[in-house]
């Protein structure tokens, strides 16, 4: 393995996290939530070498995977995937909940799937903690325009969570 594949793995391991939850708000089953994932996993790898660090890892990560992700659920195409052991070892892992945290959690994420590709990404950042100047460089938008989006998307994520309950 040279150093370059090792950097790349060790920088995916400590970020796998975001990967699962943008896996897991763009794909409703499982199956197609492992295909994402290996696909982000594939496509930050064949881009990693232009990967220039002019910003953080994971700001990259981020927008490349949420491209991946809105790519792939565009397409809806399955592909064949990497068959390599080093990225075999990187697992989905989901902490322990709850039952009730598990039924809020289902709760949420079936709110999510309803939403559009932007309020899918922009209630990605807000859980992500991003402030609404990195939101707005993110998407390419003002500061204003992107708390504007981030509001009616949370409130429109709100009334879909409501109706469930």
């Amino acid at each position: 393995m040279t150093g370059k594949e090792r950097e790349y793995l060790e920088k995916i391991d400590k970020h796998k996290g975001v990967i699962f939850k943008i896996s897991k708000m763009y794909m409703d089953n499982f199956d197609d939530q492992k295909d994402l994932y290996q696909e982000i996993i594939y496509q930050t790898w064949k881009s990693y070498a232009d990967f220039q660090g002019k910003s953080d890892f994971a700001t990259w990560l981020y927008r490349t995977a949420l491209n991946t992700a809105i790519l792939f659920l565009k397409s809806k195409k399955k592909r064949s995937f990497i068959n390599n052991q080093s990225f075999e070892n990187i697992l989905i892992q989901q902490d322990q909940y709850s039952d009730e945290d598990d039924r809020n959690i289902k709760l949420m994420y079936d709110a999510i799937h309803q939403l559009s590709v932007v309020d899918k990404a922009l209630i990605f950042y807000f859980l992500e903690d991003y402030s609404g100047k990195q939101i707005a460089e993110q998407l390419g938008v003002s500061e204003v325009n992107a708390r504007v989006k981030l509001n009616r998307a949370k409130a429109k994520l709100k009334n879909l969570i409501a109706k469930k309950k």
